[in-house]
């Protein structure tokens, strides 16, 4: 009987026990949010890709109509063009608003085969530059922003065909692309961009001296491109 009543006390015991156990609060496991992606910041990166520009060739006009001729050199097309960039972007909501500014190589060359015309000015170039300042307008879609850009354009995709002087005028440029943000530091883009540098067709008199194939004389050269031109290019930056 005694030990009935030992094992009935034990077992109220127990249960009690359980019951206040159960009635205590239950303490969640704590939620740990993830970063909200941002483009808000400066970057700095690299870039590199392919530029083209108009033909570049050079009219001879010549006192005879035999004399006249068509030069081609001083072209841009399909030329390798790399470089750098620094910027700074602001996030409002999905909008991005932003500046960049970039210089680049453009491996462009300056040489004509004037042939039988003796000008003696003439002179070669092995490579050219290019740079712009341009304000970012984009919408961002997580860690993607697509985005246009236009602004000041400086430098030139083509050289100066008449003395083989890399053109150094200013004008304008207008593009876009996409940037992916693969970490929270790193991005990558592919940009295109369409460039006007205005320096349009500039024409040169020289003197084609006697004993030459061609008769002596006055000669006038122009070349015939208007100093539009274009550039894809991949880029990589790292956000700050």
């Amino acid at each position: 009987m005694r030990l009935s009543l030992v094992s009935t006390a034990v077992l109220a015991a127990c249960l009690a026990t359980s019951s206040y156990a159960a009635d205590l609060p239950v303490r969640a496991a704590p939620i740990v949010y993830a970063p909200v992606f941002t483009w808000t910041g400066f970057y700095v990166g690299l870039n590199a890709g392919v530029g083209w520009s108009d033909s570049r060739n050079v009219v001879i006009t010549g006192p005879t109509p035999g004399s006249s001729g068509i030069l081609s050199g001083g072209g841009g097309d399909g030329v390798f063009v790399g470089g750098g960039q620094i910027g700074y972007n602001f996030q409002v909501g999905s909008i991005v608003y932003g500046v960049e500014t970039d210089i680049q190589y453009v491996d462009v060359g300056g040489d004509v085969s004037w042939g039988a015309y003796s000008w003696w000015a003439r002179g070669g170039n092995d490579g050219g530059y290019l740079g712009t300042v341009r304000a970012r307008l984009g919408y961002a879609i997580d860690r993607t922003l697509i985005y246009i850009t236009g602004g000041l354009a400086y430098g030139g995709l083509n050289s100066n065909p008449l003395t083989g002087n890399n053109s150094s005028n200013v004008g304008w440029t207008i593009g876009g692309g996409v940037e992916y943000a693969f970490t929270n530091n790193w991005t990558m883009k592919i940009e295109g961009l369409y460039i006007e540098n205005g320096e349009g067709r500039k024409s040169r008199a020289f003197v084609n001296g006697p004993g030459g194939v061609l008769p002596a004389g006055l000669y006038t050269a122009t070349t015939d491109g208007n100093g539009a031109g274009g550039l894809l290019r991949v880029g990589v930056n790292y956000k700050f």
